[in-house]
């Protein structure tokens, strides 16, 4: 029989033995384990732990890389097998109950006490009054735009005020002028997470709710994506998922001249094209497209979505080990770890005064289009914090793949999540 994924997990963490941590608590050097993924292309693990040993000459913060697209699945693992490191990262706000309930988070409110309210998203993780993980980047998704593309099919740049109807007009236009000019780059590229049309739809559609059992809210979603899709404007998503697409080639190497995606890439875009694993060329943000007009352009705050990123403590390890990880997720709060990070492109969770280091830096756009993208915005989270969400973004993940694979119709498949949401979460 099989399970669904939040059952293994509540399983998994139910079955959660002690690590190998120890309790010694003799004094001297420290070293942690910080979970990481992707550490060729996100410099923003090194960053931490090399700026945080120029403070702390005697804890050492050592890398343990898993799998981006795994990685809640592998630490779930890691952490019934007591194998799991000393400070991992909560990726997103969606399994975060899931860690916190299981009892696999130290209370970390102190750490946050201390916090400014500079530092934005701390509120996302707290549970009954006490506050369990501690963040350190706060992105936002935004649209990317090849500048040099746009010119070369002789399409007007983004102005910040699309919707995603001219979103999509535009990915068609791009796509069929770059044809004519003898170029294979299309339109657009979606990557296949179910982020790229559900973290809109939820963000910018009034009232709507992953509790409320009700999505119909995604239709107008995703009937722009299965219109790109029918008119070769971007890959479909058998296509993506079969050739094992990133995002990061397909806009890096300009094989699309948009993609929407979170602030974080900013970050591995400019790295990339540093190492010559980028082309080199123009770039800049926009505002991500809106559902409707009157919530676009400059003189409106543009709405979208994105979860924070935080680092939590792994309760099996050393009372002395504790002490030295909430000394790290101080810093990685703080506004040393905020410069440091700004300084690789990486938006932190206190971006208060860092605007002008990011776009500083070599090959980052400068208009101010892009510097009003990156510091206006309404960001909603992704993932509601609740012991549903999970089970719930489950669902919905099958929703994604069915709509755009073409499995099934939109309103079929909105109705058997609707009825699945229902009688195998909801009603428990």
């Amino acid at each position: 029989m099989k399970r669904s994924l939040a059952a293994v997990t509540a399983l998994l963490l139910g079955l959660t033995g002690c690590s190998s941590g120890g309790d010694a608590e003799e004094s001297g050097p420290v070293t942690l384990t910080l979970a990481g993924w992707s550490l060729a292309t996100t410099p923003e693990f090194k960053t931490l732990a090399d700026g945080f040993k120029s403070s702390h000459p005697d804890i050492t913060v050592e890398l343990k890389e898993y799998d981006a697209a795994n990685y809640d699945t592998q630490m779930i693992a890691d952490l019934a097998a007591g194998k799991a490191p000393d400070v991992y990262v909560q990726k997103n706000l969606k399994n975060f109950f899931t860690y916190q309930d299981g009892k696999q988070l130290v209370d970390v409110s102190d750490v946050a006490a201390k916090l400014g309210p500079e530092v934005g998203g701390v509120s996302a993780y707290q549970v009954d009054g006490k506050t369990w993980a501690i963040p350190y980047r706060a992105d936002s998704w935004v649209l990317y735009y090849n500048k040099a593309l746009f010119d070369k099919a002789g399409v007007k740049h983004p102005d910040g005020s699309w919707t995603w109807a001219e979103y999509a007009t535009a990915a068609k236009e791009l796509t069929t002028k770059l044809k004519a000019a003898g170029d294979k780059a299309l339109g657009a590229y979606q990557h296949t997470w179910q982020s790229t049309d559900q973290g809109f739809a939820l963000a910018q559609t009034a009232g709507a709710s992953l509790e409320s059992g009700d999505y119909s809210f995604l239709k107008p979603y995703y009937q722009t994506s299965l219109d790109l899709q029918a008119a070769g404007a971007q890959v479909s998503l058998g296509d993506a998922t079969t050739n094992s697409l990133t995002y990061q080639a397909q806009f890096g190497k300009q094989s699309a001249a948009m993609m929407v995606m979170g602030t974080w890439y900013i970050a591995t875009l400019l790295n990339q094209q540093a190492k010559g694993d980028a082309d080199t060329f123009e770039w800049g943000i926009a505002p991500a497209p809106q559902l409707t007009k009157a919530t676009t352009g400059t003189s409106a705050t543009p709405v979208t979505f994105a979860d924070p990123t935080g680092l939590g403590i792994n309760p099996k390890i050393s009372a002395k080990k504790i002490a030295a990880a909430k000394e790290f997720l101080a810093y990685a709060a703080g506004a040393d770890a905020a410069k440091a990070l700004a300084g690789i492109g990486v938006t932190p969770a206190d971006n208060s005064s860092v605007a002008d280091t990011i776009f500083s830096l070599k090959g980052a756009p400068g208009d101010d289009l892009s510097k009003f993208t990156f510091a206006t915005h309404d960001t909603k989270p992704e993932n509601p914090v609740s012991k549903y969400t999970a089970p719930l973004q489950n669902i919905l993940k099958d929703l994604h793949t069915e709509v755009l694979s073409g499995t099934s119709p939109i309103d079929a498949a909105i109705t058997k999540a609707q009825d699945r949401a229902k009688n195998e979460v909801l009603s428990k």
